[in-house]
């Protein structure tokens, strides 16, 4: 293992779920070393709704105190033994996992991000009892699969956010064959769909953006959306049916009454509708019928952050085509007012936190 100045692991914690947005700064055992880990002292970390999710109970009960965060961007300052790809000084990052069993069907084919057997960033728990804690802290630990080198091209306040949200919505784009030549959509612009727009915008598809209102409408064509639909509309699916050969759902929580058929009738035969956002356990999706599907062949599908190669093939398309998230810059400290401005709607259009606890040039 390489030498090294000692990290000290703190971060900024739920300990009461009754005031999750009231973090405060504790140390924390990090995962135990191993020789397949690289360590990172963190300079930023993104703001995801799945934070707001886990922190409000929304997904069930956490261990506690928790530190949350899985959009993590630092610096290495420690190997282990077998690590060949990272050395102190790189910059690296991490997303949602920091784990998994890696012998199992999903991880021998690269789809390590479906292991049944993976170790979440935060609120989980590790064979020895030691508990995942995220990146609102001044450090982390992971098995070598699950780190990612950051193209010298990408800053890392623009890097941070991509570890989740970015990957999230590219690897359905990518999966799914979105490029020249395909209409693609995305319902809901938020931090999930506006990376959505660029990223398949820089693909080469035509891209849609449906979002309620037209608040966001000429954001969304700054984004590189060459046509925004207001879903308030009347009738907003019409002249639209048959078009799409991917849409990709961001939403978060669907309001009473919601349906997603007129939706399914605009795929192309054989198009699919793809959902990326995770309302909370209670929040089911709008009811279907058979007929829904059936008529245009359509599929109903999800997908879950993305696997090492799509994570690289994202950050190198980012790179390459200067893709810049729109983001809004905090230091740590202000966490619990990045949570509620998530939870209020107001991030326009994804918080990122610079370390502030022990910062790192």
């Amino acid at each position: 293992m390489s030498a090294q100045t000692e990290l000290e692991f703190k971060g900024y914690a739920m300990t009461d779920p009754k005031a999750w947005s009231n973090l405060a700064v504790i140390p924390f055992q990090p995962k135990t070393f191993g020789p397949d880990d690289v360590e990172i002292a963190i300079t930023h970390c993104g703001v995801c709704g799945s934070d707001l999710h886990v922190l409000t109970g929304g997904w069930g009960q956490s261990h506690l105190p928790l530190v949350v965060g899985h959009e993590i961007v630092g610096r290495v300052t420690r190997v282990g033994e077998n690590v060949k790809n990272f050395k102190p000084g790189d910059r690296a990052g991490v997303g949602a996992l920091v784990g998994a069993c890696l012998d199992c069907r999903a991880c021998n084919d690269g789809y390590e991000n479906y292991c049944p057997k993976s170790i979440h960033t935060y609120n989980r728990e590790y064979p020895d009892g030691v508990i995942t804690q995220g990146g609102y802290s001044t450090g982390i630990r992971a098995h070598e699969r699950f780190v990612f080198p950051i193209p010298d091209k990408l800053e890392s306040r623009y890097a941070a956010s991509m570890f989740c949200a970015g990957v999230t919505v590219f690897s359905p784009l990518k999966a799914y064959g979105c490029g020249p030549g395909k209409k693609v959509g995305v319902i809901g612009i938020g931090g999930l769909g506006h990376y959505a727009v660029l990223l398949a915008k820089a693909m080469g598809a035509e891209m849609y953006a449906f979002t309620r209102g037209t608040s966001k409408a000429e954001d969304a064509k700054k984004m590189g959306a060459d046509h925004v639909v207001d879903t308030t509309v009347d009738g907003y699916w019409k002249g639209l049916e048959m078009t799409f050969d991917i849409l990709i759902s961001t939403v978060d929580k669907f309001p009473a009454g919601a349906s997603i058929r007129e939706f399914l009738g605009m795929l192309y035969v054989h198009g699919k509708f793809i959902s990326v956002g995770l309302p909370d356990v209670d929040q089911p999706l709008p009811a279907i019928h058979p007929f829904d599907v059936t008529m245009n062949g359509s599929l109903i599908g999800g997908s879950l952050i993305g696997s090492k190669e799509d994570m690289m093939e994202m950050l190198q398309l980012a790179a390459e085509k200067n893709i810049r998230p729109w983001i809004e810059e905090l230091p740590m400290k202000d966490a619990g007012k990045a949570l509620e401005g998530v939870k209020a709607g107001k991030v326009r259009y994804r918080y990122v936190l610079k370390q502030d606890i022990a910062p790192v040039e």
